[in-house]
């Protein structure tokens, strides 16, 4: 028996491959097939099912093009429906694959058609649980994410049921194997864990605590930010079906000449610049959007960017194919190519770049001491409660451009997030809509904190109390 966990970072998602005797399962994928195909054809393993615990929202799943090209069946648990065929799966139902067994567990709360899978081993031994959006480790899913469909406190109500009657239940040895790790906003409060025991999960896990119903209720959906909005796109593309990947790809992987590239910009195309923030800010085309491929890039993308608009790509030589591909991952497919040659073709065809202003954390800390500053966090609301940098505003990434009007373009600009990939992602944003007077801090909170600037924390120790005000 072989388990192997394929856990994708930009994403903060995890798919799981599963073999015995020959035959092969994978649980969730995520939409292109070539990672799983070279595993299948490396151990010789046919792929007899893959299995989906839930439709998801935070990306689209392979399991469409996947089945089609192994000719393995779909499985769903009850309540899913589908514009394509699938096989619904009751409540306990046992799938085998090789030696081994698969038990289907209707668990409802996430989604109504969200279930666990649970792994029985050659000796009849319940090994492990594959969660999906159910049970996370340090969180569980949210339940905020029908649209209207149901509130989130039914929705809570029957997770409380799932958990304390369905996964609670078994041993605690049984592994946990989530479909998301910290990153995906899938959950408000996920481990940097990517699997655990239920037994440690009993002990560490919040919504795992005995409680009453009501409790539990308030616990899960307290706290919780608006989910982006491509998440209900997403999840409707997994139910009714999309555009085969292969095909996806050959339509977008359009390269530009400078001026039909400029074309599209007059068009209101979109420019989505993918490289790291360190080469973005030396010198960048007007109004671009900076998310580079070194962070969590399509949680963002499909964050900050509506599905449908149209984008050109900029990116560092020879990631043109992976900056696309990646926002197929999260639905985005309305690509009108990238440009040839990069930044360095714009340049040379001898047009103006833009650039962004960065500093060291101690030249921020040294430019408090000058007097009061506009300060920028643009972390989450919940790392800023923690521990900030006296009188800094919080302006959160995910809703910096809504709430604009609430800055003055005249001012400047301190900006930063915890390690500096937010911070730029949020001055390109700025620097897009007239801001001129920004300046991003390198390294972001996380060095910030070890200089002498003053820091406001809910819980001091003894060594903070001198400069914390």
């Amino acid at each position: 028996m072989k388990v192997e966990q394929m856990y994708t970072n930009c994403l903060a998602e995890a798919a799981y491959y599963i073999e015995s005797d020959g035959e092969a399962a994978i649980i969730d994928p995520i939409r292109e097939t070539t990672p799983y195909l070279e595993k299948l054809k490396l151990t010789g393993a046919k792929l007899k099912y893959v299995f989906e615990t839930h439709f998801h929202a935070d990306f689209v799943s392979g399991h469409i093009d996947l089945a089609k090209k192994t000719d393995a069946k779909i499985i769903f648990g009850p309540l899913a429906e589908t514009n394509y065929e699938v096989q619904n799966a009751k409540d306990e139902e046992m799938f085998s694959v090789g030696k081994i067994k698969i038990k289907v567990l209707h668990t409802p709360g996430h989604t109504p058609e969200s279930s666990c899978y649970l792994l029985i081993d050659e000796s009849g031994k319940e090994y492990c649980i594959f969660t999906g959006d159910t049970l996370f480790i340090g969180d569980v899913g949210r339940p905020d994410l029908l649209d209207g469909k149901m509130t989130s406190e039914e929705l809570a109500s029957m997770l409380f049921d799932s958990l304390n009657n369905k996964i609670k239940t078994l041993p605690d040895d049984v592994i946990i194997y989530p479909a998301h790790g910290a990153g995906s906003a899938c959950g408000k409060n996920i481990s940097k864990e990517s699997f655990s025991t239920l037994g440690e999960q009993k002990k560490t896990n919040y919504a795992l605590q005995n409680m009453s119903r009501e409790d539990f209720i308030k616990a899960v959906t307290s706290g919780l930010s608006a989910p982006p909005k491509y998440f209900f796109k997403d999840a409707m593309i997994n139910k009714n079906g999309y555009d085969n990947i292969d095909e996806v790809m050959k339509r977008n992987m359009k390269p530009l000449l400078v001026e039909e590239f400029k074309k599209e910009i007059l068009s209101g195309t979109l420019i989505l610049d993918t490289r790291n923030p360190d080469s973005f800010e030396k010198g960048f085309i007007k109004s671009s959007l900076n998310i580079g491929l070194n962070g969590t890039y399509a949680v963002w993308l499909g964050t900050l960017i509506d599905i449908s608009r149209p984008l050109v790509f900029v990116t560092e030589e020879g990631k043109e194919n992976e900056s696309i591909l990646r926002a197929a991952r999260v639905g985005f497919e309305n690509v009108k190519g990238f440009l040839k040659g990069g930044i360095a073709a714009w340049i040379n065809a001898g047009n103006n770049i833009e650039k962004i202003e960065s500093i060291t954390p101690q030249e921020f800390s040294d430019r408090l001491k000058s007097g009061k500053q506009n300060i920028l966090d643009v972390r989450k609301p919940s790392e800023f409660e923690n521990s900030h940098v006296k009188d800094a505003e919080s302006f959160e990434l995910a809703f910096l451009e809504k709430n604009l009007n609430l800055l003055n373009k005249k001012n400047n600009y301190l900006i930063h997030c915890k390690a500096g990939y937010r911070s730029m992602i949020a001055s390109s944003i700025l620097k897009a809509n007239g801001f001129e007077n920004i300046v991003n801090v390198y390294g972001g909170f996380d060095q910030i904190k070890n200089t002498d600037a003053p820091i406001s924390k809910l819980f001091l120790s003894s060594q903070d109390e001198k400069r914390t005000l």
